[in-house]
């Protein structure tokens, strides 16, 4: 059954007259096609009994049809109201529409009103989220095949990054290098804005890469990813120049054993919470559990964060095909902040890591 089959088998089930589903992510896994329409509209509308349609502003038509997109598809021109044509196309399939399902976290109360004033006597109250993340859960083994070769190319990230790294070059600078040398490569786009925080600066956890200078005896996180296919990377190593002070080696030590725990455990049977506890007890043992400020992981595939995330109170039983990170952190505002990540998928008995640069200290 293909993915959009199982979609209707679900809007079948819920009983829906129609979903409306407007993620980018969402719309590129269910049909192959990926753009993100900024301020335009781009849905994908699917029944319980009658093809799906695509809708897409007239630009993206033709790109679509390329795509292999194989069902009806309509455009709409920037003075058009696409909520408008998008009710005409829905009631030539059903006359009057009332059940709506939709991804409720990502339709924006504009589009809502924009079908609302379509549909006035219209329920959009069901969210098809859950649905979307179960789907998504459980990768394909040529997703995760997918997901290796983005790793090997956050491995060769990681490599041209350290070698750019030394005393007096710019966090920006090292950026540059390492995206450089990928473009030359053919990979053109990254996961997320790659991360490169030298010193106190990478105790700020969700810090920018800035114009700041890296200097003798700190260490720098670097955390990156790339897109292969639709599929993408994520992983964080840290690194020092020069020789580090009794403070930060241990700090690097600890989280690495928080690491090496969690990604040991990870398999078929622990909760995701389980896992949490595996990486933070190590980290509150050693004095530093309040410096450990994120969730252990998030799920992974076609999004850098996707479901699940790993973390306490979510007592969901890890499965084979589950992909997610395994990234414990210690950040202390004004001294350091150190982060070491790999991406895993749960294998039979055990995971599998999708990056393989080594995560002993590697002194530059």
């Amino acid at each position: 059954m293909t993915k959009l089959a199982q979609l209707q088998a679900a809007v079948a089930k819920q009983g829906l007259d129609v979903a409306y589903l407007s993620d980018p992510m969402t719309i590129n896994y269910l049909t192959g096609f990926y753009s993100d329409p900024v301020e335009r509209t781009l849905a994908l509308l699917v029944f319980p009994d009658q093809d799906p349609f695509l809708f897409a502003p007239a630009l993206e038509v033709e790109a679509i049809k390329e795509s292999g997109w194989t069902k009806p598809v309509y455009g709409y021109l920037d003075h058009e109201n696409p909520y408008a044509l998008i009710a005409a196309q829905v009631k030539q399939r059903v006359a009057n529409p009332q059940k709506w399902g939709a991804e409720l976290g990502y339709l924006t109360v504009a589009r809502l009103r924009g079908l609302t004033d379509q549909f006035p006597t219209a329920h959009f109250d069901v969210d098809l989220t859950p649905v979307i993340e179960q789907m998504r859960l459980i990768k394909s083994a040529d997703e995760i095949a997918k997901l290796d070769e983005a790793g090997k190319w956050a491995d060769f990230a990681f490599e041209v990054g350290f070698q750019a790294v030394k005393a007096g070059v710019s966090e920006q600078a090292v950026v540059a290098e390492l995206e450089y040398a990928l473009k030359k490569k053919g990979i053109m786009a990254m996961s997320f804005d790659t991360l490169v925080q030298a010193g106190a600066h990478a105790a700020e956890p969700h810090g920018a890469t800035s114009e700041r200078k890296i200097k003798e005896n700190e260490m720098v996180l670097f955390d990156l990813g790339t897109v292969y296919q639709g599929y993408i990377s994520d992983a964080s190593r840290t690194v020092a120049v020069g020789k580090l002070n009794a403070k930060q080696q241990e700090i690097y030590d600890v989280c690495l054993e928080a690491q090496l725990k969690a990604q040991a455990a990870a398999k078929p049977g622990i909760t995701a919470a389980e896992l949490d506890k595996v990486a933070r007890d190590v980290i509150d043992q050693a004095g530093y559990g309040e410096y450990f400020i994120h969730r252990l992981g998030h799920g992974m595939g076609m999004s850098e964060h996707e479901f699940p995330s790993i973390m306490e109170g979510n007592d969901l039983v890890l499965e084979p095909g589950m992909c997610f990170s395994i990234e414990p952190g210690i950040y202390i505002p004004g001294v350091a902040g150190v982060r070491i990540e790999d991406c895993v998928h749960i294998t039979e008995d055990g995971c599998q890591p999708f990056t393989h640069t080594s995560k002993e200290l590697r002194t530059l």
